[in-house]
């Protein structure tokens, strides 16, 4: 089954060529966006024109992450229509070439390309992700983690209600508070640092604590330079919080929203990133079946560039649809499977009804 016929090599040397043409391109266009964007930093801080061009190289296993099935379909489209336009494909359909022959052509062109995304999605992108940040951070004094809010960064851990302030690119951190409340919801001692640094495995020692204890209707308030406190976060924790969900590794988001899990909160984004990450590589065969009717037609003056047009909309469809249906299953709470396979399947649908209407002519 391995063995490949000379047709099956001519027709996967082409789509290759194709592919990567137009993966280089829409790489090379979009790191220039990057580098651009990244150009009105450069002055701040310490932040110079090496950390833009490290930050822009760091993050192209990302964008090769998300480009890869767009350019499955854009370059596997621009193949066929070459070879109808030279009529290779009506030659080898006279010879004999079923839809069913070329399209399994086509999934072993996308079974590597599956391979490959999932490769870069689990081993480059969430390492190239989280140094990216770090070293912008780093260059400009920047937090590392915040969530966004004006009070910082908030976890809960069991119990322990966590309100860190800044979180620092060397993993330590400032403006700490932690909000302990008891067996029956009742505020139990709020402790409030300066700062706090890690020590393997599990315990942080925070600097100029001052606790505050509540016992009924009195409180005390006890000082002390330094004090440990042993909890489930750690920096590998606050860590995945630099990266977006869908940059995350797989093992990262299954920890992650397992923590979450534990502690009663909401998960629904996480799981959905989750399923994304395992869906995602796999539009690279529901691409190439959709561009497989595209090669039937026999267009000799400005049909490839007209398919060209099609594939980059469609492209962009399918990109737009992951983000929307993502965000949509978020805020509707739906299925998390639904909202991350629900773009693809509606390309493969379409990729089924075009076939069979090719197959009907």
């Amino acid at each position: 089954m391995f063995r490949l016929k000379l047709y099956q090599r001519y027709l996967m040397r082409e789509i290759f060529a194709a592919i990567f043409l137009v993966l280089a391109a829409f790489i090379a266009l979009f790191s220039f966006f990057d580098l651009i964007n990244e150009l009105r930093s450069i002055g701040k801080s310490g932040y110079q024109l090496s950390h833009a061009l490290l930050y822009v190289t760091l993050k192209l296993p990302g964008l090769v992450y998300e480009l890869v099935p767009i350019a499955a379909l854009i370059g596997t489209l621009y193949a066929l229509s070459t070879l109808a336009r030279h009529s290779e494909i009506t030659v080898l359909r006279a010879s004999g070439l079923t839809t069913r022959d070329l399209l399994m052509t086509l999934f072993r062109v996308a079974g590597a390309l599956v391979v490959l995304t999932f490769i870069v999605g689990e081993g480059l992108v969430p390492f190239s992700e989280r140094l990216a940040q770090e070293i912008q951070a780093k260059a400009m004094s920047k937090v590392i983690a915040q969530s966004g809010f004006e009070t910082g960064l908030w976890l809960k851990d069991g119990r322990d209600f966590i309100n860190i302030q800044k979180a620092m690119p060397d993993a330590s951190l400032e403006k700490i508070r932690i909000y302990r409340f008891d067996g029956k919801n009742a505020l139990e001692s709020v402790t409030d640092a300066a700062e706090a640094s890690f020590q393997p495995p599990g315990r942080w020692v925070l600097k100029d604590v001052v606790r505050t204890i509540l016992v009924g209707d009195s409180s005390r308030v006890e000082r002390s330079e330094a004090a440990d406190w042993h909890s489930a976060v750690t920096p590998d924790l606050l860590a995945l919080l630099m990266v977006s969900p869908d940059k995350m590794s797989l093992y990262g988001l299954l920890n992650y929203n397992q923590h979450l899990s534990e502690n009663r909160q909401k998960t629904e984004r996480y799981e959905i990133a989750i399923w994304k990450k395992l869906v995602y590589p796999l539009a690279a065969l529901v691409m190439v079946a959709l561009a497989l009717p595209f090669g039937y037609s026999h267009n000799r003056v400005g049909g490839v560039s007209l398919k060209i047009f099609a594939g980059v909309m469609l492209g962009i469809l399918f990109y737009a649809l992951n983000g929307l249906f993502s965000n949509l299953g978020t805020i509707n709470s739906w299925p998390p499977f639904a909202s991350a396979t629900l773009p693809s399947a509606i390309f493969l649908l379409a990729a089924i009804g075009m076939l069979w209407w090719v197959e009907r002519r």
